[in-house]
């Protein structure tokens, strides 16, 4: 049995970090290992959070030691907690990296967790250059990854990132385990039911964080093409707003499309998730860059066929005509791209979409960790 510490938010925190983290947790405590999280008792100072709030009304994970406790923002916490995982005699730390920001904090916190009988600092790297660049991230990303032995990564794009700032160190790439703990499949009309979605509607859905890299101007006014509007297609939105608000509602009443979205522009609560998977037909993910994204296993997990943009690692995640469809980044390409699942229908994608989603174990991403550990 090894002891294992993953730093990284967890529960009251919210999201698909946090999410990630507690379920890669359980797979090591499933597996007979001692795991517990290191989080945040402050992530995120106001002026670089967008949302309304960084905190869940969900439950707790059952089974799973979370400890909130770094603060980003104060170097004398980074020591004294850097001080406290080094008395933890810790075989393995794990460690999340998704934003430079957070290099400062981790970085020399994992400089001084370092003991005797710790194997490996291992990096689950998300982004390495960030999707929005800020002054100060090359040299933040570079004194963290100083402060790792090896590396993780799920897409090909941050691999090929990781390797412009960390040449020789080991790296594993991996491919991103499916969401599994939202729940079980339902029947469409049951979660249209819940949504209050007709039941024979065409329903293709955006969900997630609405941030400007994820495309949803490019999605509005695609849908805004005559042929969408004529085959009655509606696209439901379910996500809060970590962007502009007003700039997508002048995009809605610029393109007359009111009619054509369903609008949930809230945060999505775990409990709810499995309901707006389930009553689409299928998930769309228009994004302008992407490296890896999360949306990608939920929609294999609730076996819904994606539609995606060509770019980053989004192609390799969905192989075109198979488990989805792979169009440019434009409005006409979306629109094209939204006509032709529907032109194959949406049981042509589901015998590949079981046999794909295979790949996606969580045991595979363990069996990486300690692989890279030895």
């Amino acid at each position: 049995m090894a002891k294992v510490i993953i730093i990284g938010p967890g529960h009251p925190l919210r999201g698909g970090l946090a999410t990630f983290n507690q379920r890669l947790a359980k797979e090591f405590i499933d597996e007979g290992h001692d795991c517990s999280i290191y989080s945040f008792s402050l992530q995120y100072p106001s002026f670089l959070f967008p949302g309304k709030t960084q905190y869940s009304d969900e439950p707790p994970p059952e089974g799973v030691k979370i400890h909130s406790v770094i603060n980003s923002i104060n170097p004398f916490n980074w020591i004294k907690v850097g001080n406290r995982l080094k008395k933890e005699n810790t075989d393995i730390i794990i460690v999340r990296f998704w934003l430079p920001f957070m290099g400062p904090a981790l970085g020399t916190i994992l400089r001084r967790a370092r003991n005797k009988k710790l194997k490996k600092i291992i990096c689950i790297a998300d982004n390495i250059i960030p999707h929005e660049k800020r002054i100060g991230d090359k040299p933040f990303t570079k004194y963290f990854l100083k402060s790792c032995d090896a590396f993780i990564t799920m897409s090909e794009k941050v691999m090929n990132d990781l390797r412009l700032f960390q040449k020789l160190k080991p790296a594993k790439l991996v491919t991103h385990p499916l969401y599994d703990n939202f729940g079980e499949i339902i029947s469409k009309e049951e979660a249209r039911e819940k949504l209050n979605i007709k039941s024979e509607e065409p329903v293709i859905l955006f969900f997630g964080f609405i941030r400007k890299y994820k495309g949803l101007d490019l999605l509005l006014e695609a849908m805004a093409d005559e042929r969408i509007k004529k085959a009655g297609i509606k696209l439901l939105i379910a996500g809060e707003y970590y962007d502009d608000e007003k700039s997508y509602n002048e995009l809605i009443e610029k393109f007359a499309i009111q009619d054509q979205l369903i609008l949930k522009t809230d945060f999505i609560p775990d409990s709810e998730v499995k309901y707006y998977l389930c009553a689409a037909d299928a998930v769309i993910q228009p994004y302008r860059n992407a490296t890896q994204s999360g949306v990608t296993p939920l929609a294999y997990h609730f076996e819904k066929p994606m539609i995606v943009t060509n770019v980053g690692g989004l192609p390799s995640l969905v192989p075109d005509e198979k488990v989805g469809l792979v169009v440019e980044p434009t409005p006409k390409d979306i629109a094209d791209g939204i006509l032709k699942f529907y032109q194959l229908g949406e049981n042509y994608f589901i015998p590949h979409l079981r046999n794909e989603k295979l790949k996606y174990s969580w045991s595979n991403l363990v069996e990486a960790i300690k692989s890279l550990a030895d």
